[in-house]
This record gives C-alpha cells, structure tokens and sequence, in this order.
C-alpha cells in the first residue's frame, strides 16, 4: 500500500536539500554547467515554484508513504502541478529513495497519483525525464506514458 499524503512543514527543508543536490547534479551533467553553477540553478528553480514555501497552491508537493516490515515510512517524493486549462498535471519531480527501489512502490505512487486525478478530471500526466535515466523511462514506459519528443541542447564555444 502506498499513500500521497501533503508534505508537512517539518519535512520540506530535507525535501529542498534533497531536490537541490539531486538536480544540481542532474543540470550538470545534461548541461554541462559547473556544480557551483548548477547548484546555483537548482536553488533558483525551487525559489521560483515555491516562494512561500509549501503555502504554494499551483504546486503539490506529496510525501510518499508505504507500509514496509510492519510500519509507515517516507519512502520518496512525488511534485506535480495541474493545469486546468488542459485538464493535465506535469510531474517535475519523483523520487523513490534507493533503499525502496524494485519493490514496485514507484508503479504504485504513479497509480495513487492517477487515481487523485481522475477524480479531478485530470486526463493527463506529462513529465520529462533525463536522457541517462533509463530507470525511470523504463518505469514510465511500463505504467502507459509514450514519448512525445526530445529535449536537446548544443553549447556554443568560442573557436
């Protein structure tokens, strides 16, 4: 069993430090930033959704819990925003913790998160996930999602 419960107050710093090592780390490497550079970045992005911090309202920020050995545990995050002019959310952020991995909890979350929308009249999730992460596309891939494009990039460098 797997629950989307709203993130508490109390836990939203260790989500911030967790979202901005990870993505920083993410930025560097699609983009080739400097870590000092793609922190800076990452730091910036979650200033920009979440200002007020989780007083957002276009933003959800979940928790995700499941029943492990007996008892409840934070075992990842799951960010999303609904856009009802589309009846669509967008996942920008998803995370199961390491320790949690290949017990299907991921296919669960994504599957408590589409049964919350449903009763939105949400028709849609969209997402974009990294070119390296072939975990997660292959999860993504195994829950219904289909590819619709590609991101690119190409730096520029002086000759």
């Amino acid at each position: 069993m797997v629950v989307l419960r709203n993130m508490r107050q109390q836990e939203y710093p260790a989500y911030c430090q967790y979202f901005i090592d990870d993505y920083s780390r993410e930025i560097a490497q699609n983009y080739g930033h400097a870590m000092n550079v793609a922190l800076e970045l990452a730091e910036q992005d979650l200033q920009r959704f979440f200002p007020n911090g989780l007083e957002e309202k276009n933003h959800c920020l979940f928790c995700i819990d499941a029943e492990i050995a007996g008892e409840i545990q934070l075992v990842g995050y799951l960010w999303h925003s609904v856009n009802h002019s589309d009846n669509s959310t967008f996942i920008y952020d998803f995370f199961i913790f390491a320790e949690h991995r290949s017990r299907g909890l991921g296919r669960l979350a994504l599957a408590e998160l589409e049964k919350q929308l449903q009763l939105e009249g949400i028709k849609q999730i969209k997402l974009r996930v990294a070119y390296h992460n072939e975990r997660a596309l292959s999860l993504y891939k195994e829950v219904g999602f289909a590819i619709t494009g590609f991101n690119m990039s190409k730096s520029i460098e002086k000759r």
